[in-house]
């Protein structure tokens, strides 16, 4: 089977985490068990994930011309991810990620973006190319809004379905939205797209909410109680994976790496939904973000009970 050609245009962070009992209040201060650095940001999350899922996966990025941003890229080379839309920027530091994860899997993050916020419309232009000629293509929120702004516009025009994954939570042109073919808040996310925040709906409303704004297909993450979707008429909800979970970090992203691939294989939403589950409840098993997202040979011998 020829792999699918998926480009995901996003963050690339290198994540600092803390083992901690639980996650600290405003002015507490927690004495933590562990810590360790490894590869991040939600855009390079879905990247590898899709890459293992699959895909036949290019990343378009912004790093800093340093240390992390050099091992970011060797790392994304190791996953088989086409590195020459990235792009080394001098001045500015690789984005960061300061992470506590707490014993019950709970996790609270600080970012500060670094050279994400150089993944500008001017950045994207030399490799219209490579969006031309995607299968799909995957951003985050974690760059310029104005970039995916410009991605949608350009992937539309050509008939290319725009999967995009609102994280962290921000407003949204209804404009880009129209544009999109399919849109993956969580809950809270959800909430807030819908004009409902901070007072929350249910997943069913906020999809509704979300939909009439003109995104075609709208899926809602509801964590380990799996992901209610709404295409078109169609509406129902995909039953979660009930696992122990140790770390939730990349959960979501590896969630959306896997949709968008077997989306893209042509499987139905509901189906992709099961499978992208499945991946999702398996790495909240595992420690970290990108260490935990699995190989797409390990959902067969994946067995939650």
């Amino acid at each position: 089977m020829i792999k699918p050609k998926i480009t995901v245009i996003g963050s690339s962070n290198t994540d600092m985490i803390c083992r901690v009992s639980s996650i600290p209040r405003p002015g507490e201060t927690i004495m933590g068990s562990a810590f360790f650095t490894v590869q991040g940001g939600k855009g390079a999350n879905q990247a590898v994930a899709a890459a293992r899922a699959g895909g036949d996966v290019t990343f378009i990025a912004c790093v800093g011309n340093d240390a992390f941003g050099q091992q970011a890229i060797e790392a994304y080379q190791k996953e088989g991810i086409n590195t020459s839309c990235i792009r080394k920027v001098d001045g500015v530091a690789t984005g960061v990620a300061l992470i506590n994860v707490s014993d019950t899997g709970e996790n609270s993050i600080s970012v500060a973006p670094g050279a994400n916020v150089c993944l500008l419309p001017a950045a994207i232009d030399p490799f219209k190319n490579v969006i031309l000629s995607s299968h799909l293509i995957l951003m985050q929120l974690e760059i310029p809004i104005e970039t995916v702004d410009y991605v949608a516009r350009i992937a539309h025009e050509a008939g290319i379905p725009v999967v995009l994954n609102p994280g962290p939570a921000r407003e949204i042109d209804q404009e880009i939205l129209k544009r999109l073919s399919l849109i993956t808040p969580n809950e809270h996310e959800a909430s807030w797209l819908s004009g409902c925040w901070p007072e929350a709906k249910d997943a069913m409303e906020s999809a509704r909410e979300i939909q009439k704004q003109g995104v075609l297909s709208v899926i809602v993450t509801t964590g380990s109680k799996g992901a209610y979707y709404l295409e078109g008429n169609k509406r129902g909800m995909v039953e979660g994976i009930k696992v122990k979970a140790v770390d939730t970090t990349a959960a979501g992203d590896t969630f959306n790496g896997y949709l968008v691939v077997e989306l893209a294989k042509g499987k139905k939403l509901a189906e992709a939904i099961d499978i992208a589950n499945k991946a999702a409840a398996l790495s909240v098993t595992r420690i970290g973000a990108q260490p935990s997202i699995p190989y797409l040979h390990e959902l067969s011998t994946f067995n939650p009970a």
